[in-house]
């Protein structure tokens, strides 16, 4: 449909013209002024188009209403603004529609809307049915369309909100998304989508276990914070003051400083291994702390377990001396574990097999005890609670140690001895009768010597009084010869030949030594003058004088 040249009439151009906001036409003014900067549209007489010779459209009596017919053919187009120079009108005008023409007047069909009975050949309004598409609206065109209210403004996009605060999953009553950004920019708003608009809900318990969730999680992160820097930098618990009451607690062989606190810490002693390790790095005789059981209180101050530990009377030990014979060692363990007399004594004869003797021991049947020899001469940890069989049984496994540690079973053969059992009687002996270490290896060789079959001075027989006091449980040293050489026992050396049947006492580490290596002097004799000092011969007749010497001293009083 061509339409050009319409004039400044009193009919508005209607905003959804599909040529209205068209670049190549100024249109009316947005002022209501005239296009043409104030000046007066030029008129053209009506030119016949299209070989109409009266110059009018069919069904046209004449020009538009109020308007006169431009002048077209024949003459040259005048320029408008924005239009090229060498524009020339040839005498019609393309516009891409069908040459029928729809006139403008008065009871006239509109013609922007598509008619059913249009002109024939007429192309559809594809902008005046309901399904087609909004008008093009440039830039600067928008004043010629009618003022919206403010209810017929498009809403403007809200914030999204997370479905989480707005008390569901994003949707509907209806299962549907509400407010969808995406929904938007394709101008269709959540609130006008299926004539729908339902109103936001937060949900403030969702906020509030928000908030205790997050007030929880950095409860928790600050209390395992604190407890990893007091652990780590922070002043270890502990007690203050000596503590209260009593308890026994044995500290094993070998135990560091954390092993000790921790035992320490399960006994109640101290509150934390860390105090006790810092007490003793701190105190200067701190790693002198031994293996044992000590008596020590409960709830004690780090510092002052770690000074009473130090001191040697807290600890319940049970000290066996070098040479003591079992019944005072039975003795000295009924007395420290508060037994009736005789108690550990009984233990020892009932329990003897299951105390850990070795194979070799207890090989003679005239052997009085089997257990003599191998409650070996230490520190024993015994507390309150401790039974006599487990005492016995850690005596009885330090005596295999060491004994082990000496290899007794090959040096018995390369002494002459009949068994490992042998050389501890050997060492007993010396323990009985020596003092010191010079006295052990001499006293070991006179053993020795005696036991040779050439030795006839003594016929092989030892003659130690001690052998005779072991059997008599007695320690006497004016012995009468007519009792001891009448007296018919087995661990009698002056009435028997060779050793004892079995041990007499408990040797120690040096006799025991000794035992293994004696002195290569030759000695055959000794006697001790003073009751402190021994002195040897190789010869009866020396022997005889140091014995007339201490006769002449036990009747002085000496």
């Amino acid at each position: 449909m061509t339409e050009y040249g319409r004039g400044q009439g009193s009919e508005p151009w209607h905003p959804e013209d599909p040529l209205y906001g068209d670049l190549g036409w100024r249109g009316q003014a947005d002022d209501g002024r005239s296009p043409y900067g104030g000046r007066p549209q030029q008129q053209y007489p009506q030119q016949p188009q299209y070989g109409d010779p009266q110059g009018q459209y069919p069904g046209q009596q004449g020009p538009y209403p109020g308007q006169q017919a431009p002048p077209y053919q024949g003459r040259q187009a005048q320029q408008y603004p924005g239009q090229q120079q060498n524009q020339q009108y040839n005498g019609g005008w393309e516009t891409g529609q069908n040459p029928a023409a729809v006139p403008y007047g008065a009871g006239a069909a509109d013609p922007y809307t598509q008619q059913p009975g249009g002109y024939p050949g007429e192309t559809p309004d594809l902008y005046g049915t309901p399904d087609a598409y909004p008008p093009p609206q440039p830039p600067g065109r928008r004043p010629h369309m009618p003022e919206q209210s403010p209810e017929s403004q498009p809403n403007e996009p809200d914030e999204p909100e997370h479905a989480f605060f707005a008390g569901g999953d994003g949707r509907d009553d209806d299962g549907e998304y509400d407010d969808d950004p995406r929904e938007r920019r394709r101008g269709r708003g959540g609130g006008e989508r299926r004539g729908k608009s339902k109103p936001k809900r937060r949900n403030g318990c969702a906020c509030l276990m928000v908030a205790v969730v997050l007030v929880g999680g950095f409860g928790g992160v600050s209390y395992y914070g604190y407890q990893f820097w007091q652990d780590r930098f922070g002043p270890a618990e502990d007690f203050a003051g000596e503590g209260r009451g009593q308890v026994e607690v044995e500290i094993p062989s070998g135990a560091s400083g954390t092993d000790i606190g921790n035992i320490l810490k399960q006994k109640g002693v101290v509150k934390s291994v860390g105090a006790f390790v810092a007490a003793q790095t701190g105190h200067p005789d701190g790693k002198l702390i031994q293996p044992g059981v000590y008596t020590l209180k409960k709830e004690m101050s780090a510092g002052a377990a770690v000074a009473l530990m130090i001191d040697p009377a807290s600890r319940s030990g049970l000290i066996i001396r070098e040479g003591m014979r079992n019944v005072q060692v039975y003795a000295a363990i009924d007395k420290q574990l508060g037994l009736k007399a005789g108690t550990t004594k009984g233990v020892a004869t009932s329990q003897v097999k299951n105390l850990g003797l070795p194979s070799w021991a207890d090989d003679n049947s005239k052997i009085k005890d089997p257990l003599e020899g191998f409650l070996f001469p230490s520190r024993y940890d015994v507390g309150k609670s401790t039974k006599p069989e487990k005492v016995l049984q850690q005596m009885v496994a330090r005596a295999n140690e060491k004994y082990g540690a000496l290899n007794l079973e090959a040096k018995a053969t390369a002494l002459g001895l009949d068994s490992p059992l042998q050389v501890i009687t050997v060492a007993s002996l010396v323990q009985a009768e020596g003092m010191t270490h010079d006295d052990f290896k001499k006293m070991s060789a006179v053993v020795y010597n005696r036991l040779k079959p050439a030795n006839t001075v003594t016929n092989r027989k030892l003659e130690f009084d001690s052998s005779f006091n072991y059997l008599k449980n007695q320690s006497k040293i004016n012995i009468s010869i007519e009792e001891i050489r009448g007296h018919d026992d087995p661990y009698n050396t002056y009435f028997y030949k060779g050793l004892t049947p079995g041990p007499i006492g408990n040797p120690g580490e040096d006799a025991l030594t000794a035992a293994l290596a004696p002195d290569k002097g030759g000695w055959m004799f000794f006697v001790s003058v003073d009751g402190q000092t021994t002195k040897f011969t190789k010869t009866l007749a020396e022997h005889e004088k140091l014995v007339d010497q201490f006769n002449e001293r036990q009747k002085n009083g000496d």
